[in-house]
C-alpha cells in the first residue's frame, strides 16, 4: 500500500467511525475489507484502525480478530481474554449485550477462566488504540486552553499548563515510538502495551486539569476518553502490571531485548 492509497484509506475510516460504533462499525470495517487487510498488510491495517478507534471514540470488536488470528482459531470466534487482577473477560459481538460498568459502551462481560492465549499482536493493538485515546484527550485540552482566556490572557499562556500538556504529548510521543519499534517477540509488546497504557493515563490526568471544571462534567466529551483509557488499560494486562512483569523479566533474565537497533 503506497502512500496515496494510505492516505484515501484513513480518511475512508475516519468517516466511517465518525458515523458508527460497535456491530454497525463491525458491518462498515467489514465492507471495507478489514479481514482482508488484517490478513494481507497486518503492519499496516492495525495500527490505523486501532490509532483511529481511540481518536474518535468509536469502538468494534477488531480485537477478537487480532488474537483469533494470531493464536490460530477460525474467523468470528471469540476468545476470553485476561484482565488486569487475576480475572477474565470477552468481549461479546452481539448487538445489545451490556457494557462494562467503567465503559458502558464497550461490551465486555466477565468469564469465569480463559486458557493459553497469544497475546503479544493484541498488546501492540490495543497500546495503538489507547495512543489514539490519549491523542484525543490531548487535542481537547490544547483547543480549550487556546480558546479560554481568564485575566485576560488565553490559559495556554499559564506555564503551569503549558508543562502539563507538554509532559502529555511527550508520552505520546514516546508511546508511539515504542510501538513503531515493537518486534512480533513478547517482550517487546509487552512494552510496547505498558508505555502507550502508562502514557494514556498522564493525558487522562493532565488534561483533565487543563479543562478544569468542565472535564468533570458528563456535558463535556473527555470523560469518555478517560473511561476508554482505563479500561483498555487493564485489558491484556495493565500498564503497572506489565511494567512489574518486565522487571521480573529482566532480573531473571539478566537482560531486556533492544526495541531498536542504533
Amino acid at each position: 500500500m503506497d502512500a496515496d492509497e494510505r492516505t484515501l484509506l484513513k480518511e475512508a475510516l475516519r468517516k466511517t467511525m465518525a458515523g458508527a460504533s460497535g456491530p454497525a462499525l463491525d458491518t462498515a470495517l467489514a465492507d471495507l475489507g478489514w479481514g482482508h487487510m488484517l490478513a494481507e498488510e497486518p503492519d499496516t491495517a492495525v495500527p490505523l484502525v486501532f490509532r483511529l478507534l481511540g481518536e474518535t471514540g468509536s469502538h468494534a470488536s477488531v480485537l477478537n480478530d487480532v488474537v483469533v488470528r494470531e493464536t490460530g482459531g477460525p474467523p468470528g470466534w471469540t476468545l476470553p481474554l485476561p484482565y488486569t487482577g487475576g480475572t477474565w473477560v470477552e468481549w461479546v459481538r452481539d448487538e445489545g449485550t451490556a457494557g462494562s460498568a467503567l465503559d458502558p459502551a464497550l461490551p465486555l462481560r466477565n468469564v469465569g477462566a480463559g486458557g493459553p492465549v497469544a497475546l503479544a499482536d493484541g498488546r501492540r493493538a490495543l497500546g495503538w488504540w489507547l495512543l489514539g485515546t490519549g491523542r484525543a484527550m490531548l487535542a481537547l485540552a490544547r483547543r480549550h486552553v487556546l480558546d479560554r482566556h481568564q485575566f485576560g490572557r488565553p490559559l495556554a499562556s499559564f506555564q503551569a499548563l503549558r508543562h502539563r500538556l507538554a509532559e502529555t504529548h511527550v508520552a505520546l510521543e514516546g508511546a508511539e515510538a515504542t510501538l513503531t519499534a515493537a518486534r512480533v517477540d513478547d517482550t517487546s509488546a509487552l512494552l510496547a502495551k505498558a508505555a502507550a497504557g502508562r502514557a494514556a493515563l498522564t493525558a487522562a490526568r493532565h488534561c483533565q486539569q487543563a479543562l478544569g471544571g468542565i472535564g468533570f462534567t458528563a456535558e463535556h466529551d473527555l470523560h469518555l476518553h478517560v473511561r476508554r483509557a482505563l479500561v483498555l488499560d487493564g485489558l491484556l494486562g495493565s500498564s503497572r502490571d506489565l511494567t512489574r512483569e518486565a522487571g521480573t523479566l529482566l532480573l531473571r533474565e539478566g537482560h531486556t531485548p533492544r526495541l531498536v537497533d542504533l
